[in-house]
């Protein structure tokens, strides 16, 4: 049931980790059924792929379901792939954290000057090789993971040269207890008969008050949001299409997971916001 989430670099040797934590599992404990979710896996056409946007998406939903398809209480998930998006990986967290089980990232921490040096020798797949340009925008739009955000801890930083902690892995995956469901992941019954009345009233609220502070302000600016403690910061220009979407996705979710206190829902839809809008 645990998961390991493999993050870093084109190139940085994300699959070489995997397969080596895979093997030690499999070896060490044998009871435990390893899958390794990957871009490989999907048969996905990297250098296509991660120079479009939509398809990008596309693929990390794919990811996404996968990894929700192959979690249970038994068996050990591995992604290996870029999961180079702050965003994509706080997805994850809540992932495993609403099926109540552990998980652990692995950063492979390659430098630039590496990476590169790779790419020009022709080391790995050729045919799926990644081109510059899509190379130099996956390496300028990553965010590494931050050991004090609940998502990427437990981390463990690899350097290319490092042993790979195996134990150490295992120990946070099997002898660690999961973090206890929260309301914005755990599954509970409606609490009130009028509860997607204001879960539907409550989103609008919080997209309308976003775009008319959008008016007036800039980038950078905190916006305060009636009913939640986390303000929302505008990175960029929001249009009214991308907040409706996101808020379509936090419903459909929220109809899944609903909370016990309607009071909550606007802390939890500009968290998800936040979290999303990057």
């Amino acid at each position: 049931m645990p998961l390991v989430i493999i993050c870093g670099f084109p190139l940085s040797g994300k699959t070489s980790r995997a397969k080596e934590l895979e093997e030690h599992i499999s070896k060490h404990f044998p009871q435990r059924k390893v899958h390794v979710v990957s871009d490989h896996s999907l048969k996905v056409q990297r250098n296509e792929v991660y120079k479009s946007s939509p398809l990008e998406k596309e693929v990390r939903g794919l990811l996404k379901s996968s990894v929700q398809r192959l979690l249970n209480k038994d068996d050990v998930v591995i992604l290996d792939s870029l999961n180079y998006i702050k965003g994509f990986r706080y997805e994850l967290y809540c992932v495993s954290k609403s099926c109540h089980t552990t998980q652990c990232v692995v950063f492979c921490d390659a430098s630039k000057e590496a990476v590169c040096a790779r790419s020009g020798s022709g080391d790995g797949d050729v045919e799926n090789a990644y081109g510059q340009d899509v190379l130099e925008g996956l390496m300028m739009r990553f965010e590494p993971p931050n050991p004090s955000n609940r998502w990427d801890s437990p981390l463990f930083v690899i350097q290319t040269e490092d042993t790979l902690p195996v134990d150490d892995i295992c120990a946070a995956l099997f002898e660690k207890k999961a973090p206890p469901p929260n309301q914005s992941t755990q599954s509970q019954p409606l609490s009130s008969t009028n509860f997607l009345y204001e879960l539907d009233r409550v989103t609008q609220e919080v997209v309308t008050r976003l775009l008319d502070a959008q008016k007036t302000g800039a980038p950078g600016d905190m916006i305060s949001i009636p009913g939640a403690k986390e303000h929302f910061m505008f990175t960029r220009t929001l249009s009214l299409s991308e907040l409706q979407r996101h808020r379509r996705q936090f419903i459909t979710y929220t109809k899944m997971h609903p909370v016990d206190d309607i009071a909550k829902l606007p802390g939890l839809f500009v968290h998800y916001l936040s979290s999303s809008l990057i």
